[in-house]
């Protein structure tokens, strides 16, 4: 019988500990007769202050173990002379006993569970090869996870073991089977808390499997219109053009606008979509100075107007909304209004934020957006909101220059029926209540399982940042999150620097969801594999 209220972790407990010895006591003495039998019915191995235990629990009863320990000699260095010699060149082995499992549990999962947290602890650890007396009676079993044998069986009669390893190469060329049976009972339902691609809302997954056609036919001319029609209203703009590509294209077509601008701009950053503003600036050479600062570092409105009052050559800002990197939110209608009173043009990068919070672009001169983040769509188009009517210009590569969208209804070339009607779909599904209600769901549930995160009413709630303490491993929480099932954010070169983990909640998601992701997320806590 499986039993949902199962944790697996890495002992730590002196209550644990006791049930370890007792556990120990009833495989090693009761059933395999190994050792003698005491009043106490509690058996301490001899390596015990060696051991590291990886455990098996319901709730609060330990129901399965294995031991890990590096330290030589082995137990297996006692049984057999000359170990070294059976074993592989480069060979960084630890040794695995006293594998146990009470019998109520044993046609359950428990094993496997076992082995996969002993496999993730090893590679943890960078021992390369795991070694194992293996039982005479589930020699069978091992082999399908693929231990080897190797030299004589040792032991006593009764009590008979096989000298097994396993190897990390080993395990990658079974692992089909292994992961095969993990899932013969229940697979995991997938649960996407990534920035991009979201998670689908059926309907809108529908509408992306439409038959293609053509672009050039009036059907997609008329789709492409009223899709226009929606995102302008959704964010009070004039204008919209729908390009193939991503938010960076988008971002580079807006860079290609602000170059014919006369004067200076100011660029403002303190994460890495803000600094990628300041690359898009140097890579097209617009002239421009920049308000930088640190990660996650507030920017105010006075340190904004400060340039804006001593260099009066600024005639435009370009800033992010949202800055995915942290989640932290700038003060969109402060920022407009500093516009208006300077009279600079501004240009937002609202990729992380149209869809999510309220975005008012009616004093924005450019903005840029995807399809594939908050408005809940699929990736594969970029949007740039536009206030003035935009015309050609030959001094601009083609695929870059907005006015050759304005001037053809925003298909000058290729264009996809599939992601436009998804696009149309997702934007009637927008909700930006209910995003800021299940955030706040959210939050509290961070708080009251003991998490931080960044920031409160000035952050996004399309994105909830958790800085992980240096003890554990960001890298390992998400690659144990992703073999459970649950996507988040963390493979981003500037999340692993930091070692946060991020939960993005810009697609379809509900409050339940989220729950079962925490839920693994604290069992994975727990077990202290991912500790460093």
């Amino acid at each position: 019988m499986e039993h949902h209220t199962l944790i697996y972790k890495i002992a730590s407990e002196p209550e644990e500990m006791e049930q370890i010895y007792q556990l120990n006591y009833e495989t090693f003495v009761e059933e395999i007769p190994q050792h003698q039998q005491n009043q106490r019915r509690r058996l301490i191995d001899k390596f015990d202050r060696e051991n590291t235990y990886i455990i098996a629990k319901d709730e609060e009863e330990v129901v399965g173990m294995i031991a890990v320990s590096a330290n030589r000699p082995f137990s297996l260095d006692h049984k057999l002379e000359n170990l070294d010699d059976y074993l592989p060149k480069h060979a960084t082995p630890c040794e695995v006993r006293l594998l146990s499992v009470k019998k109520a549990y044993r046609k359950s999962m428990v094993f496997y569970q076992l082995v996969d947290l002993l496999v993730s602890y090893c590679l943890e650890k960078n021992y390369n090869m795991a070694l194992i007396s293996g039982t005479d009676r589930q020699i069978k079993l091992y082999k399908r996870i693929g231990f080897e044998s190797f030299g004589p069986m040792v032991g006593t009669e009764g009590a008979m073991y096989q000298p097994m390893y396993l190897t990390k190469e080993k395990f990658a060329t079974t692992s089909r089977a292994f992961t095969k049976m993990m899932l013969q009972k229940k697979k995991p339902k997938q649960i996407n808390f990534l920035p991009g691609p979201v998670a689908i809302n059926k309907e809108v997954e529908r509408a992306f499997k439409n038959t293609a056609i053509s672009h050039r036919s009036k059907a997609f001319i008329d789709e492409m219109k009223t899709v226009q029609s929606k995102l302008c209203e959704l964010v009070n703009a004039q204008n919209t053009q729908i390009v193939v590509g991503t938010g960076t294209l988008a971002n580079d077509l807006v860079a290609a606008q602000m170059k014919k601008l006369p004067g200076k701009g100011l660029i403002i950053a303190n994460g890495e979509f803000g600094y990628r503003l300041i690359d898009h600036a140097e890579r097209l050479g617009l002239y421009y100075v920049k308000l930088e600062k640190q990660w996650n570092e507030k920017v105010t409105i006075q340190e904004i107007e400060r340039y804006l009052k001593t260099d009066r050559e600024i005639s435009w800002i370009w800033t992010v909304h949202c800055e995915t990197s942290t989640g932290y939110l700038y003060d969109l209608n402060k920022i407009s209004q500093l516009a208006i009173d300077y009279d600079v043009k501004l240009c937002v990068d609202a990729c992380s934020s149209v869809g999510v919070v309220p975005v008012d672009l009616q004093n924005v001169f450019l903005a840029s957006t995807v399809s594939g983040k908050g408005l809940g769509a699929y990736p594969g188009l970029g949007i740039v909101f536009h206030q003035e009517p935009i015309e050609p210009s030959n001094a601009i590569p083609r695929y870059l220059d907005l006015g050759q969208y304005t001037k053809t209804d925003s298909v000058p070339y290729t264009h996809s029926s599939n992601l436009i009607l998804a696009l149309s779909e997702a934007v009637k599904r927008v909700s930006l209540e209910g995003k800021q209600t299940l955030a706040n769901g959210v939050r509290s549930m961070l708080t009251e399982a003991g998490f931080d995160y960044l920031g409160m009413e000035d952050y996004s709630p399309g994105i909830i940042t958790l800085p992980l303490p240096s003890s554990v491993s960001s890298r390992t929480i998400g690659d144990r999150l992703k073999d459970k099932g649950v996507i988040v954010s963390y493979e981003s070169d500037y999340l692993l620097k930091r070692n946060w983990i991020q939960f993005a909640l810009m697609g379809d998601h509900s409050l339940a969801e989220f729950a079962e992701a925490l839920a693994i997320l604290k069992q994975i806590i727990n077990s202290k594999v991912a500790f460093v």
